[in-house]
């Protein structure tokens, strides 16, 4: 039978289900585990990281919404991702992990060997944790790192640690998404990030909703992407200060180098990390699932088993 998924929202999950769960686990018979937003007791919240640590078929984990809620739970999770070898994708949003939770969970998510998505928005990061996660940004010719990444709803980063993420940007040799939305970076760190797109040679989504933008540095990116080659496909302005007239210009011109690329693209065979793990981490044609610590209704619990790619696409929808 082929790994199935079990995904249960907002629910305080009994005694049944978390032995559910870790069977699952420990069959490999579960490819994805959601359980965002739930109540669970530390003792099974231990089990469950034990039973993450020994899936061989897992590839990807949502604790988002205060999963994660203590220090203890991080170290749980720290030492479940060290054995770990099957991961591919980590939503921890909403987890008060703050950059003590980082620097614990540090080296078993520097080290992880398949882990390519990785959702840390509204973690109460600051400059510290944002330099660790700019290691997981290693530059060109070093070991593969984060391919999508959101750093969404953490304010207590500086601009210091913000113009450290634009030169990691710059020089990363993997990353393909970066979700900044919801920080109040402002039009200079903008255009730092604007100077990193441009640099960047794989860099092809970039959301800046509600971020404190201008036209000022909408009109730089707008001239980069007008007079400078970019990977870039896709950059969200939305609920910024920015006329609807130069975003709409920016999209047009994305649209047009898409199409560029389209036509002079080569079908290519797809790697074995480019499958599910490089869907992704949310789809902003849709509204968010999720706001800065927002509690969201209890939903059914949904078990099921050979479901297609699709469903992993769907988890943050």
């Amino acid at each position: 039978m082929l790994p199935g998924s079990i995904q249960i929202s907002g629910e305080s999950l009994s005694g049944a289900e978390i032995r559910d769960i870790c069977d699952g686990l420990k069959d490999n018979s579960v490819r994805l585990l959601s359980v965002r937003g739930c109540q669970l007791s530390d003792r099974d919240f231990g089990r469950v990281c034990r039973g993450v640590s020994e899936s061989h078929s897992l590839a990807q984990l949502n604790l988002n919404l205060g999963v994660v809620s203590s220090m203890s739970r991080t170290k749980q999770l720290s030492d479940a991702l060290n054995t770990n070898r099957s991961l591919h994708t980590l939503f921890l949003h909403g987890s008060p992990l703050t950059d003590a939770g980082l620097v614990t969970l540090n080296s078993s998510l520097s080290s992880h060997p398949s882990l390519v998505c990785l959702d840390l928005g509204d973690c109460m990061l600051g400059d510290e944790a944002l330099r660790l996660v700019c290691g997981m940004l290693p530059p060109d010719g070093a070991k593969s790192g984060l391919r999508e990444l959101t750093l969404s709803a953490n304010p207590g980063i500086s601009s210091k640690g913000w113009a450290r993420l634009a030169i990691a940007v710059a020089h990363s040799s993997q990353l393909r998404v970066l979700n900044l939305d919801y920080n109040p970076l402002g039009d200079q760190i903008a255009g730092m990030l604007a100077v990193a797109v441009a640099s960047s040679r794989t860099l092809e989504v970039l959301d800046l909703e509600g971020t404190g933008l201008t036209n000022q540095s909408a009109q730089v990116f707008l001239d980069m992407v007008e007079n400078y080659p970019t990977s870039l496909r896709v950059l969200v302005l939305s609920e910024n200060a920015v006329s609807p007239e130069l975003q709409q210009q920016i999209c047009d011109l994305l649209s047009e180098g898409e199409e560029d690329d389209d036509k002079e693209a080569l079908p290519l065979e797809p790697s074995p990390a480019s499958s599910s793990a490089l869907l992704p981490i949310r789809s902003k044609h849709l509204p968010p699932s999720w706001f800065p610590h927002s509690k969201s209704s209890p939903q059914m619990v949904l078990l099921t088993s050979g479901l297609g790619e699709s469903l992993l696409a769907e988890t943050e929808m």
